[in-house]
């Protein structure tokens, strides 16, 4: 196996353990607060509250991560990053208003760290016939988490009404140890070597001021500013699957009296939709790079309108506030709900194994700012829509998620459909000179072609 592959994989299970921790905490966040309050009168803490913080902390703090990154390298800044992710888990073994928020913000910048770097790591290990593969089998790896974090928060639930201490400090108990072995994988990483005549995809030498100021200008290209759009989408919709949906269902009393044991088999499905989606299309990766991004983008924004008309009709309205015994327009289906979790995952690895790849490959130069640029924007919106969350009922969030969805989906297009577009041109102009029967020197010139 290839020494680049190899530190994809290596970076696959590091992200795989950590936010098996993590993802499985922000699924059951709410549910598990709302149990400590019971036990507790003295906590007040809030999960949307601490969604929220840990996520606009995130989207200050993503413009100050191109400038860590040129101090520690992507190396360091992951493992600054991970650290603090297991230090928001153990707080939950010492229940404190406080400290569950101050956890947020400091969880909040590693995550700019870990996620930048991240980002500069796997474009440094590919080139532009691998981003697209390596990227596909990195999400699959890193959606592996919700599958494995839910199933076994799935059995621990099980029966349960009231989460009590004992159930709780065993998962955070286990969560926090699966978190420190995700962080031993990241300390195996090893340095991504440049390589100019493999054309290998290299950080340039910038010192912190010019990082953060190449992160503005590039911001501010016409691109970029589109593919903010696609960004915005995809934060909202991560803030509605990973901490407004699964909740909702076990809020949803009429789903029986496991209700709240469906909390976790949800994440299990979502986790399974991600891992099925990013698998296919790191398996089909090079023929994404060379057909176009746009069909698997498209097809995940019907997926998603299809599952959350059928959300609509499935929960109650006010499902996202506390438990109800109220229905919507059918008696609410267990089978129906996780249909549309797997839904909600597999459309989220449409639109994020795309979005990795456009970055990796349009902005291989500047990979730092790009996936620095990425967070940044999605934090944001995902930090607004936590802080909406807690007062907009359910139709109000889909009919957020349908019209940011249908914009988002149309900008992405634009971009790749105008970066096609110049392909053709080089191709063509590429092909001008060349004799009868005479074959293009490059694989890109004849790839390009295909666009026609």
């Amino acid at each position: 196996m290839e020494r680049k592959f190899i530190n994809v994989i290596l970076l696959g299970f590091g992200f795989m353990f950590v936010f098996t921790a993590f993802q499985t905490m922000g699924n059951i966040e709410k549910t598990i607060l709302d149990s400590i309050k019971q036990d507790d009168p003295s906590f007040t803490g809030d999960g949307y509250t601490s969604l929220a913080i840990i996520y606009a902390t995130l989207a200050i703090c993503n413009w100050m991560a191109p400038s860590v990154i040129t101090i520690t390298g992507p190396r360091g800044a992951m493992l600054i990053g991970a650290v603090t992710y297991l230090f928001f888990i153990v707080t939950f073994l010492f229940p404190r208003t406080w400290l569950l928020y101050l956890a947020s913000v400091m969880i909040g910048a590693g995550a700019a760290a870990i996620w930048t770097g991240q980002g500069n790591y796997l474009t440094l290990n590919s080139d532009g016939e691998t981003i697209s593969r390596n990227s596909g089998v990195f999400w699959a790896m890193l959606q592996c988490s919700l599958f494995f974090g839910n199933l076994f928060v799935f059995i621990k639930f099980q029966g349960k009404s009231h989460i009590d201490l004992h159930t709780r400090n065993v998962v955070f108990g286990v969560l926090t140890g699966v978190c420190a072995l995700g962080i031993v994988f990241l300390m195996l990483l090893r340095p991504a070597r440049r390589n100019i005549d493999d054309n290998e995809m290299t950080m340039k030498e910038e010192g912190p001021m010019e990082a953060f100021r190449g992160a503005i200008r590039l911001f501010c290209t016409g691109d970029m500013m589109l593919l903010s759009a696609a960004f915005i989408y995809t934060g909202v919709e991560l803030s509605f699957f990973s901490g407004v949906y699964s909740p909702s269902i076990g809020f949803t009393l009429a789903m029986g009296e496991n209700a709240k044991q469906l909390v976790g088999l949800s994440g299990v499905f979502i986790g399974l939709g991600e891992v099925l989606g990013g698998a296919l299309f790191g398996i089909l990766g090079s023929k994404t790079t060379r057909w176009g991004r746009d069909p698997i983008v498209i097809m995940g924004y019907l997926i998603h309108m299809t599952s959350f008309f059928l959300i609509f009709i499935n929960l109650p309205n006010l499902a996202p506030f506390g438990d109800t015994t109220d229905t919507s327009y059918i008696t609410p289906s267990p089978y129906l709900a996780m249909l549309c979790s797997f839904l909600l995952g597999f459309g989220d690895a449409c639109y994020n194994t795309q979005i990795y790849s456009i970055l990796g490959g349009k902005y291989a130069d500047n990979s730092t700012s790009a996936f620095a640029l990425f967070k940044f924007t999605q934090s944001l919106a995902a930090a607004a829509c936590f802080f909406y969350s807690s007062r907009a009922p359910l139709s109000v969030q889909l009919g957020v998620l349908a019209v940011l969805g249908t914009a988002g989906t149309a900008a992405f297009c634009r971009v790749e459909w105008a970066a096609r577009s110049v392909a053709r041109a080089a191709a063509r102009a590429a092909l001008a000179p060349l004799a009868p029967g005479e074959k293009p020197a490059s694989r890109d010139v004849e790839d390009a072609l295909h666009y026609d």
